[in-house]
């Protein structure tokens, strides 16, 4: 069965969502992400994605209190994303309590720390999170394209124990219009040693149970719960089964 993983992003230490990865284009919700995630728990989901928005702005880690304060309820197991550009960023999200550490920006200009990253904590640790607009990959909280698909950093980084991959297609993303279900396919069908987790466009309980359908591993939730077009009581039902 296919994991939901609910997604909490972050500035101001308060929730939001972006509707395209435009920071001018967000909206606020008046619950706390310590609040939203003991909602999570107790509607039976494991793990939590959190993003630091500011910190992708920034270069680095702006909201660790808020990462903090979840981990310490053990409530769930936390990746986290947003501003890991260095060793000193990455040992301060893992102190702070997150379990895995989303690398983005820095595998496309930095991609020998990466490689290191993998070697040395492992790919169970870090993930690589691929944020795909037109073809490319995307940096800097989607504020900048790169010249290289998601392929070209698969095939890079793969031989240093790559293991997980998120994807998010920006152009679905904050949009509620549905996943980009080919993209994972072709890439699962690609790549069957690594675990991809889908992620932008969830609208509907239904977009889950097709991607479930379709076998996919995991799917990444935002939106679409804070906008109440998935409860937490559907959550909590799916999860039983």
């Amino acid at each position: 069965m296919i994991e939901i993983i609910p997604a909490i992003d972050i500035i101001g230490g308060e929730c939001v969502r972006l509707s395209q990865g435009d920071y001018d284009r967000k909206t606020s919700y008046s619950v706390s992400p310590l609040e939203m995630a003991r909602r999570y728990a107790e509607a039976g989901v494991r793990r939590l994605h959190l993003v630091d928005l500011d910190g992708a702005k920034a270069g680095a880690p702006m909201n660790l209190p808020v990462l903090h304060d979840i981990a310490k309820e053990g409530l769930l197991k936390i990746e986290w994303g947003g501003g890991i550009k260095s060793r000193e960023a990455l040992e301060a999200i893992f102190e702070a309590g997150a379990d895995y550490a989303i690398i983005g920006s820095l595998a496309v200009k930095s991609p020998e720390l990466m490689e290191q990253w993998l070697e040395e904590f492992g790919g169970e640790r870090i993930i690589l999170g691929a944020d795909i607009r037109d073809g490319k990959v995307s940096v800097n909280g989607w504020l900048e394209d790169s010249e290289l698909s998601i392929e070209n950093l698969i095939d890079r980084f793969r031989p240093f124990g790559l293991r997980e991959v998120i994807c998010t297609d920006i152009s679905k993303d904050g949009m509620l219009a549905g996943p980009a279900t080919r993209l994972y396919l072709d890439l699962q069908k690609k790549y069957p040693d690594i675990i991809f987790t889908v992620s932008g466009g969830i609208s509907s309980m239904q977009d889950i149970r097709d991607l479930d359908e379709s076998a996919l591993p995991r799917v990444i939730v935002g939106k679409a719960i804070y906008e109440g077009r998935i409860t937490l009581e559907e959550i909590k039902n799916f999860n039983k089964y």
